[in-house]
């Protein structure tokens, strides 16, 4: 016989792990009318990278930059 015993395997409930739904931040109704100011300033682009980057001026506005910061932090990439 072998010296290890066998153990029954015991059942822990591990706690899952809980997604953090992501709260959808408003923006104010000054930075909807600065980003629609600067979006129709956007005449040379064309309907899918106009709205590509509405998309992303959008998501850097809503976490607090203004319309300025967030231009130049996309352009900066």
């Amino acid at each position: 016989m072998s010296e290890i015993e066998e153990q029954p395997a015991q059942i822990v409930d591990a706690p899952t792990p809980i997604k953090k739904k992501r709260e959808g931040v408003k923006m104010s109704e000054k930075q909807k009318t600065d980003l629609t100011k600067y979006m129709n300033k956007q005449s040379n682009l064309s309907v899918s990278e106009k709205r590509s980057l509405r998309m992303k001026l959008m998501a850097r506005q809503r976490k607090g930059m203004t319309i300025n910061k967030a231009v130049k932090d996309l352009n900066s990439k």
